[in-house]
């Protein structure tokens, strides 16, 4: 958890803005509290004495701040995945002419370093191969309905079919796979991995087999059989294959049809993925694909995987503007002047306690730092718990927010979301104070005793 909570620090300006504004507010409310040991336990007090307003207030920002960490979450994962990173830079190879990329199967040899047919472009001066086995993957994709009268979404099922041994090193998301659902995989030629959706949605467990009508191979109808669950979070929608089971379909069809090819027989490679050490070795190995003659009867582009997810998001683009230069700020400012409408409510019932405390030789800015502490307490916890509840919701239910954009299904929140709480409910509740904080401060004892008497 800490190691992940450091990247999305090191990764994202916001997360590093909100873990600062987290180290201010622990540093200076425990010098509150070492310094002003009686102001900070008068606040309590006086928090405690307006329970059902100061539990409204706590409301209102827990609210705006779960559904900002909500909105959020989305934004910071879309903006990571199209944000190319240096240390885990992707070449993605398709079909240069259509969309969706099909390519033959033999495309992927002439990238698979294990292969015999491998690029010699692609090897050194030294004999060294310019990327390895564990950076190498392919992609096909492969759709099915376990109902061909009655199409929904719970009967459909889209596989990633590829081989089982290139998951853990280069899935998104699936780095700690438990090994054994891959030799699980490996070791049943009709195995798959579902997700968790998709296993409630068959009504299956672990061990059970099913079929599928395929939507996109006409004709290549296949059985599978259970052998593992992927962990919730993004895969919760999708399932996995393997490569050999899906390619030897294509051999029985040519059987079954008197040795006639199935029609996209020759185009059911759909993703080449090559992982390269910086953008320099990118530029090199996407020079050499480009160019060489081995794809001139189906050319080939490269580019990066942020850039193709860019692309397919391009549709989505002013909506994630909209959520955050638009929405996102809209709801800070509402939730400033909700504490600044609550805090000035209770500044103008207090003038008179006010006045007694300066009376008693409180200072002037001993009664500013009063209503600050008040205010910052009470939105500083709000947030935090709000999102400290929308974290422990979402992650432990579904693995994330359930909001699907093609193939995300769900979004996972991030440990930094329990620093965007606090940072959220302590800048708006500082924002929405300081007026009403500086009006108790500026209280004249003579005009409240002269008005009470």
């Amino acid at each position: 958890m800490f190691t992940r909570l450091y990247e999305q620090i090191a990764a994202d300006p916001i997360n590093l803005a909100a873990a600062i504004i987290t180290l201010i507010v622990l540093v200076a409310g425990a010098a509150y509290i070492v310094t002003y040991p009686r102001l900070f336990m008068l606040g309590l007090k006086n928090l405690r004495r307006h329970f059902l307003r100061t539990a409204l207030t706590s409301a209102a920002i827990g609210v705006l701040a779960f559904m900002i960490t909500t909105i959020w979450t989305i934004i910071f994962f879309i903006d990571l995945i199209t944000v190319e990173r240096s240390k885990d830079l992707k070449i993605i190879v398709t079909y240069r002419w259509s969309v969706p990329s099909q390519m033959p199967i033999t495309h992927a040899d002439y990238l698979n370093p294990a292969s015999s047919q491998f690029l010699p472009e692609l090897v050194d001066a030294q004999g060294n191969k310019l990327y390895g086995p564990n950076d190498f993957m392919t992609w096909s994709f492969y759709g099915g309905t376990t109902d061909p009268a009655k199409i929904t979404p719970d009967t459909l099922i889209l596989f990633f079919v590829m081989e089982p041994e290139q998951i853990i090193p280069m899935m998104d998301d699936l780095g700690d796979l438990d090994p054994k659902l891959v030799e699980a995989l490996k070791d049943k030629p009709q195995g798959c991995l579902l997700g968790t959706d998709k296993l409630k949605a068959l009504d299956k467990k672990v061990g059970e087999r099913f079929k599928l009508t395929s939507i996109n191979y006409k004709g290549i109808d296949l059985e599978f059989e259970i052998v593992g669950v992927l962990p919730d979070g993004r895969y919760n929608a999708s399932a996995i294959m393997r490569m050999d089971y899906f390619n030897k379909s294509f051999e029985q069809y040519a059987r079954a049809n008197n040795g006639r090819a199935h029609p996209l027989a020759n185009k059911r490679l759909n993703l080449i993925w090559l992982r390269v050490g910086d953008r320099d070795k990118f530029d090199q190995i996407g020079s050499i694909v480009m160019k060489s003659p081995r794809f001139s009867n189906f050319p080939v582009k490269v580019e990066t995987a942020s850039s193709l997810v860019g692309s397919f998001l391009d549709a989505y683009r002013d909506i994630f503007l909209a959520m955050k230069f638009v929405i996102v700020p809209g709801m800070l400012v509402i939730m400033a002047l909700v504490m600044a409408n609550a805090i000035s409510i209770t500044v103008r019932e207090r003038r008179g306690e006010m006045a007694v405390m300066k009376v008693l030789g409180y200072r002037p800015n001993q009664v500013f730092l009063l209503i600050v502490g008040e205010a910052v307490f009470v939105g500083a916890v709000a947030g935090l718990l709000a999102a400290g509840a929308t974290f422990a919701f979402f992650n432990l239910r579904w693995g994330g927010i359930p909001f699907r954009i093609g193939f995300f299904p769900v979004f996972r929140i991030p440990e930094a979301a329990l620093m965007w709480g606090l940072a959220i409910g302590t800048l708006t509740a500082l924002a929405g104070c300081l007026i009403p904080a500086w009006t108790a401060r500026s209280v004249k004892v003579s005009e409240v005793f002269s008005k009470v008497a």
